[in-house]
């Protein structure tokens, strides 16, 4: 399997684990502190990866060299989770995913300022049926519902919050110096770990961690291993080996993957036109996979 490939297959992957923390999540979101529960997945997940650092050789003297690089990509997906929870405060879910799919055409742009990766007009169009396959999804193939759509304080939040995403993207690619995927993840989750234990010191605190429910601990494993560690290290890896608007592009999955997730938890199958925009995505992603006549 090429270099490529296996950046489409980290992807891939990383869109499941992600749509389990929404799921998993929502069922957690009203029992602590978002900013708490963060603070507490990016310490875990630190540890997690820092083992694993220590069991493949450690940190390098050069992985060391220039900090600010991991306090920098840390400080972006810090804004990204804060964002998003400050926004879940006044908008609805489903407006808030419309704004995420905004991420991979965001990420384009930030690519060609960035890296000068130019996106052909193949890959644009497989964007655009992707984007458009995902708000069928998200929207629940509901015209009325796509219609009402309202931009309120919230999607402004976290349209803020998805350009840090969007931007993290091909940072990341801009400022590795030859570190393994792993090393890296390891110096950006330490730094989001240390921002986040500051920004939200008060509500660590001020959370009773003893009397937390179950769903709390069983969520805080998940988002730590598999949708922290697991998924930083996939984005890390695929990075390096596509160009950032492809690596965007698995977010129009993740609404698709949240479906699955819903009828494993049972919460119901959706309507049969919803799978129309699956659809859609999966032909989207057949696209880009077909399409690698782009610099990279």
């Amino acid at each position: 399997m090429t270099p490529r490939l296996r950046g489409h297959a980290a992807m891939l992957t990383f869109s499941a684990l992600v749509a389990g923390s929404f799921s998993l999540g929502s069922l957690a979101a009203n029992e602590i502190s978002p900013t708490a529960l963060n603070a507490a997945r990016f310490v875990l997940a630190s540890c997690i990866i820092g083992a694993a650092v220590l069991a493949t050789g450690g940190m390098t003297r050069e992985a060391l060299r220039a900090p600010w690089r991991y306090l920098l990509l840390g400080g972006l997906f810090v804004i990204y989770f804060v964002l998003m929870f400050e926004g879940l405060k006044t908008a609805a879910p489903v407006s808030m995913a419309a704004v995420f799919t905004l991420t991979p055409l965001m990420s384009g742009l930030f690519g060609w300022l960035l890296l000068r990766q130019i996106t052909t007009p193949h890959m644009g169009l497989a964007l655009a049926i992707g984007g458009a396959g995902a708000l069928w999804v998200i929207f629940r193939a509901d015209l009325s519902a796509l219609l009402a759509f309202q931009v309120g304080h919230g999607e402004i939040l976290f349209f803020v919050g998805c350009a840090a995403h969007a931007f993290y993207t091909p940072l990341v690619r801009k400022l590795n110096r030859g570190e393994p995927a792993v090393v890296f993840t390891f110096g950006m989750l330490v730094a989001g770990a240390v921002l986040l234990v500051i920004y939200g010191w008060r509500d660590i605190v001020a959370t009773d961690w003893s009397a937390l429910p179950p769903i709390v601990w069983i969520t805080l494993v998940y988002i730590s291993v598999f949708a922290s560690s697991a998924t930083f290290v996939l984005l890390q890896f695929a990075t390096l080996h596509l160009p950032s608007a492809k690596v965007m592009a698995y977010t129009y999955l993740t609404p698709s993957w949240v479906i699955g997730w819903e009828f494993v938890l049972g919460n119901g199958v959706p309507p049969a036109l919803v799978f129309v925009g699956i659809a859609m995505t999966v032909i989207a992603l057949a696209m880009l996979l077909r399409d690698d006549d782009v610099t990279a």
